[in-house]
């Protein structure tokens, strides 16, 4: 049996974006196996393990930087805790947003490697020879910006939408997705992503919030555009970290 390293996922954030993580890793996985000539059965997947617990909204925490019970990190380490009490080497984190704490959580965990969401995504556009793309992120993702810096040092040209636009993105996720008005939330997500391809004739977008791949697959009218999905990406990553042989 091939030996494979324990790993670890940090949900909650929220709940449906960490069980689909889940399933994008599971894939990721039966990808690595096929492509490495492992046949594919249930004791051949690499012990990995989820953490769903509730943590505070991660864009009104960096609209609201004081201290109090509406800051995520401290749930985050909680549970960063007991993922690392299980033995995990790697884990990835559910939510873009949330990795404006990314620091702070590899810090206090040093002998764990928390992968970084807008690293990854950087890396693999830059090696397909992508030079300039949209995102649509949350408001704190925007304001965070770990995405223009992980793209920027990567080479790549960012772009985000107006300040209106932003507005409808934050209403298709709280307003669509999270309360399950999915109609709502592709109309929000669609109509600013046609907006922000056009304005700046970019051909890819980032997808950087865990709920908008969720409901946004393509949009209308406009096949050409290439829509990256971050969780997709981060769950390849993480694969890629059970798989490696332990020393």
């Amino acid at each position: 049996m091939n030996k494979t390293r324990v790993v670890g996922i940090l949900g909650g954030m929220g709940p449906a974006a960490g069980a689909d993580f889940a399933r994008l890793f599971v894939q990721a996985c039966v990808d690595h196996m096929r492509e490495s000539n492992i046949p594919v059965s249930d004791q051949a997947f690499p012990e990995h393990w989820l953490a769903q617990v509730p943590v505070p909204d991660r864009s009104a925490a960096l609209e609201s930087t004081g201290p109090g019970p509406h800051q995520p990190l401290e749930p985050m380490l909680q549970a960063m805790g007991k993922l690392a009490a299980l033995g995990v080497t790697t884990v990835a984190v559910a939510c873009n947003t949330a990795h404006a704490w990314h620091g702070a959580l590899q810090q206090r965990f040093p002998q764990i490697e928390v992968l970084h969401v807008a690293r990854e995504v950087a890396r693999a556009l830059a090696a397909r020879g992508v030079h300039e793309v949209g995102l649509l992120a949350t408001e704190g993702t925007y304001r965070a910006g770990f995405y223009d810096q992980a793209l920027g040092q990567a080479g790549l040209l960012c772009h985000t939408p107006l300040t209106a636009e932003r507005e409808r993105l934050m209403q298709g996720i709280y307003d669509g997705v999270k309360v399950g008005k999915l109609a709502l939330a592709h109309d929000c997500f669609a109509e600013v992503a046609r907006a922000l391809a056009q304005r700046h004739g970019v051909s890819t977008l980032i997808l950087g919030c865990t709920e908008i791949p969720l409901v946004l697959r393509s949009v209308p009218a406009m096949e050409h555009l290439e829509l990256v999905d971050p969780a997709d990406l981060l769950a390849r990553a993480l694969a890629q970290r059970a798989y490696t042989p332990t020393s």
